[in-house]
């Protein structure tokens, strides 16, 4: 059980490692009893509430950018310094949220590319097949 800290433990609920480390609580959790033990506890103490601002910041993601301004960010279409937060959030701060949500718009917008791609391309060919039958 000296494997993990108390602290270790809230890292880990809050996504707060680095993969390495969480994948090596996660092993830990999975295979000691006495861990997962002090796993609950430590989400009971949570659910309690702890009330302090940090705690409610974090908790609440309360300096994480709304996903509208994660896609604006995306495109490039933010004012500067809307542009800048959004970068310090995401490559100074390593907030794995954002990042996830970014990353997420990313495949979306991939997606929505090769739709976009994949219409032209029936649409042209449709277009050459009716001038070819009007011939």
């Amino acid at each position: 059980m000296a494997d993990v800290t108390r602290e270790q433990l809230y890292a880990y609920l809050d996504d707060a490692l680095d993969d390495a480390e969480a994948a090596r609580i996660e092993k830990l959790i999975r295979g000691s009893a006495a861990v997962r033990t002090r796993l609950s506890k430590v989400r009971e103490e949570r659910d309690r509430g702890e009330h302090s601002l940090g705690a409610v910041w974090r908790r609440e993601r309360l300096s994480c950018p709304a996903r509208e301004q994660l896609s604006g960010y995306l495109h490039e279409v933010l004012d500067s310094s809307l542009h800048a937060y959004i970068t310090f959030h995401l490559q100074t701060v390593g907030c794995p949220s954002c990042q996830a949500n970014l990353d997420d718009l990313k495949e979306k917008q991939a997606e929505s590319t090769a739709q976009t791609r994949r219409r032209r391309r029936y649409f042209e060919q449709s277009a050459r097949l009716l001038n070819d039958a009007r011939k």
